[in-house]
């Protein structure tokens, strides 16, 4: 049967809920029983940085997965599907970001900080007040994160069980965030890693295999590919050019330019892939890792173009806006498309392996920068032994799991894509100008780190309560009200700037100088390496 005859109240009638139950939880056993044999509890490094024993390579795939999260998977091709153009934005921005990583973080942040970026910040600075800033930027970065991906989990189970009312997909995200902490409780990063490897290769495999069933449908011809979608559009030919999404007006064009910024610029300030660079033996390995993820990903936003202007021709973009999750279903319902209801079941299965790795990787970061950075270093005054670090960042989990389930209930049905945007706008705002700051200029101090961090990350709060995304508009997370301020989507472009010039600023403000030595220790170590780890 044809997905376009079928009533939208059954999107897949031919799919089995019961054969998708199945597959998701074989799957939930099969990484569960990874986490478990490949576990290692002897210390805080092997627990929160796995002992930095991986390779660069393993750690290429392992950031791949990490950063190939349900955004990537579901809502990119989604945008792509219905925007056109403008959705396959995303990708461009994504991939762009990890040439900042790559020429300016991850080097010289592996040679300086042991578990967490507060490691770095603090380095030469004033420790606690600096740590805690850190500890809270993280903390509400990841927060972000996670309910997007949250939300992603409910809509893909809602679509493939076809659950419509609230409490059913309420009930799926509480389940992803129950074996999400299960993954960090009992696996830590060597666990959390390797399913992340796992994940990665079979995500990558999923959209190559998806990308060639579908090229040969249309005789290898990407043009005929392109002229159905067209076809099957409402906005026709116009899906090829900009402006279909963010082309309306001078508002939409200017919200464009700050999600690029956001979208460019946040990966080098997201805690859970900064604190992948701690899980390697070297610098040299971290720039490998970079370089091979950067190869990854470029093979697999390569393959969401095609995947979401197939989606567009052979779905349409009117039954996946119809669908139980929206743009999000662009993706699992051209599976079914193409090949049944077995790459149907194959596909929805690495698209819940994505979530649930990426959700334990940032439950992983949040919990470990709590315990370190809080409740070691500024509650216990680096009086805290590696097993209570270990204890507390396990109970930090378990917090953060419910907090993301009720934070993903509420967001339901928004596209995934677009929320990770806004956590790509706290990342840049908060930890990106600090990063920079900080390993760069000798001059920076304690205050500016503070006014950099909390200005970005207050600026950015504030401008995202006061939009379009909280109220104001039928999509807003509070349809029924207006008391939206700020014109734009996404404040990366007020709050970005906000975070280097108040950094600059509250430098100066500060006229004792930081410790010379240690600037000149932090120089040598993020240089040469010499020195690194030990303390």
């Amino acid at each position: 049967m044809n997905l376009a005859q079928m009533d939208q109240s059954t999107p897949l009638p031919d799919s089995s809920p019961m054969v998708n139950v199945a597959v998701f939880a074989g799957l939930i056993v099969v990484t569960l029983a990874v986490v478990y044999f490949v576990n290692s509890r002897s210390t805080s490094s092997d627990y929160f940085a796995a002992g930095s024993a991986f390779s660069g390579p393993q750690n290429g795939v392992a950031l791949a997965g990490d950063f190939l999260s349900a955004a990537s998977f579901l809502g990119i091709a989604g945008a792509i599907a219905v925007h056109g153009y403008d959705g396959f934005l995303y990708s461009i921005g994504f991939l762009v970001a990890w040439l900042v990583n790559l020429l300016l973080i991850a080097e010289r942040l592996r040679n300086t900080g042991r578990f967490t970026m507060g490691d770095v910040l603090s380095f030469r600075m004033r420790r606690r007040p600096v740590r805690a800033a850190s500890a809270v930027s993280t903390l509400m970065i990841t927060c972000f994160y996670m309910i997007a991906q949250m939300a992603g989990a409910g809509g893909l189970v809602a679509l493939l069980l076809d659950v419509r009312s609230e409490w059913g997909q309420a009930l799926v995200i509480a389940v992803v965030g129950l074996v999400m902490v299960l993954y960090v409780l009992i696996g830590g990063m060597k666990g959390t890693t390797w399913v992340q490897i796992i994940k990665g290769a079979l995500l990558l495999l999923s959209v190559t295999m998806i990308t060639l069933f579908l090229l040969g449908k249309f005789g290898f011809s990407f043009s005929a590919l392109l002229e159905q979608a067209a076809a099957n559009n409402p906005l026709g030919s116009d899906i090829f050019a900009p402006g279909a999404k963010y082309g309306e007006d001078a508002v939409s064009k200017l919200d464009f330019v700050s999600l690029s910024l956001a979208l460019v610029l946040g990966v080098a300030g997201l805690p859970h892939v900064l604190m992948r660079f701690y899980t390697v033996p070297s610098s040299r390995e971290a720039r490998r890792s970079v370089v091979w993820a950067i190869w990854l990903m470029s093979l697999f936003y390569l393959c969401t173009l095609v995947i979401g202007y197939g989606a567009a021709a052979l779905v349409g973009s009117e039954k996946i806006a119809n669908a139980p999750s929206g743009e999000n279903s662009a993706a699992p319902l051209l599976a079914y498309e193409v090949g049944g209801t077995f790459l149907l079941g194959a596909v929805s299965a690495v698209a819940f392996a994505t979530i649930l790795a990426v959700v334990a990787g940032l439950t992983l970061t949040a919990s470990a920068s709590f315990a370190h950075d809080l409740y070691a270093n500024v509650f216990k005054s680096n009086d805290a032994g590696p097993e209570a670090e270990v204890r507390v960042a396990r109970r930090t989990a378990m917090v953060l799991g419910a907090v993301s389930v009720l934070g993903g209930i509420l967001v339901s049905g928004q596209n995934i894509a677009f929320l990770v945007g806004l956590a790509f706008a706290f990342a840049a705002s908060a930890n990106l100008s600090t990063l920079v700051y900080t390993m760069f200029w000798r001059r920076f101090n304690t205050t500016g780190t503070l006014w950099g961090m909390y200005s970005g990350l207050g600026s950015c709060l504030l401008l995202v309560l006061f939009s379009p995304v909280v109220s104001g508009e039928p999509d807003s997370m509070i349809p029924g009200v207006d008391f939206a301020l700020f014109p734009l989507n996404n404040p990366g472009i007020v709050a970005i700037p906000l975070s280097f010039v108040c950094g600059f600023i509250g430098t100066f403000l500060e006229r004792s100088p930081e410790d010379d030595d240690r600037q000149a220790e932090m120089e040598v170590r993020s240089l040469t390496g010499v020195g690194a780890h030990s303390g």
